[in-house]
């Protein structure tokens, strides 16, 4: 038996609890991972509250929270032959495992061996927001010395964006809150905050041509106001809103193979994906850990370390 955080029913913060479960049984393709760290992301409120569907494996209530981790080869499922046991890995809980627990299985395809010299914390941020941010530049295709709006720069997916497009020569513009200036300066972004400024002004005035690129992390209005900013419609990428096509804009396509996140592990040993690490929450405080991302108040990554 082991301990896990998650929610007996869809809905707010209300539904979550603590529980203990048997160590899940590896299916065909999974692996057993006792999960070392996990990443918290605004995906794991919305997989709560029932706005997402389809990534829970058709598992019955109660359900574990989390969708990415890093931790170690506990056992294998049939026709897994790619890894051993005590290997260190991460990646991604397609399979609805959950993450904030002290074991869960994860998808043999997605997930990868942890390179030598790069940290499980470091590991368990790249599945969702690390290799969005390559995900979401790559799309772009954007080449040195252009210019990319960053909409919602201080959280962690935001971060990871610009200074992922910082080390790739792009000049990066990104809006925020008050709150998360400095973490988005240190990365090497002009910074807009939308508290204090009219943004598209801002933006204007730093960027008069418009943009060759935005990458939004907002969605809704944010995205409606941030999109005449580019120079051209279709160069505007959304992570969280699925409506863009309606801008002129597109959806990230997101790449969640084995070599997609080995390319992010990669970027991560080399430093040229640097994911901000703001808060390391134990498990037993992962309520305070998810809340913090839900309300949007934490810049930068925040992360469980279960073991």
């Amino acid at each position: 038996m082991g301990q896990a955080w998650g929610f007996g029913k869809h809905g707010g913060p209300e539904v979550q609890e603590f529980f203990n479960r048997p160590d899940p049984v590896p299916g065909t393709g999974e692996v057993l991972v006792r999960v070392d760290v996990a990443g918290v992301n605004p995906l794991d409120h919305l997989l709560r509250s029932g706005l997402v569907e389809g990534l829970d494996g058709g598992r019955p209530f109660p359900r574990v929270l989390g969708m990415e981790a890093a931790g170690t080869v506990l056992a294998l499922g049939e026709n897994v032959d790619e890894f051993e046991v005590g290997d260190a890995v991460f990646g991604f809980a397609l399979t609805g495992g959950g993450t904030y627990a002290e074991t869960t299985v994860l998808s043999a395809p997605n997930t990868a061996r942890i390179p030598a010299g790069l940290s499980a914390s470091v590991a368990a941020t790249l599945p969702v927001a690390g290799s969005t941010a390559v995900d979401a530049l790559d799309q772009l295709g954007l080449p040195a010395g252009a210019t990319v709006l960053v909409n919602g720069v201080g959280g962690g997916v935001g971060l990871a964006v610009a200074g992922l497009a910082v080390a790739r020569g792009l000049r990066v513009v990104g809006t925020g809150s008050t709150a998360k200036r400095e973490h988005a300066e240190t990365v090497g972004v002009r910074f807009i905050d939308y508290a204090a400024e009219d943004v598209a002004a801002a933006a204007h005035e730093l960027v008069p041509g418009g943009f060759d690129g935005i990458v939004d992390l907002v969605g809704g209005t944010s995205l409606r106001r941030v999109a005449p900013l580019a120079r051209n419609p279709r160069d505007v990428i959304a992570v969280g809103d699925a409506s863009v096509p309606e801008l002129g804009g597109r959806f990230v396509e997101r790449r969640l193979d084995r070599e997609s996140l080995w390319r992010a592990a990669r970027l991560a040993l080399d430093g040229v994906l640097a994911p901000v690490i703001t808060a390391v929450h134990p498990l037993a405080d992962a309520p305070a850990a998810l809340a913090t991302v839900e309300n949007g108040h934490t810049p930068g990554k925040v992360v469980i370390k279960v073991t």
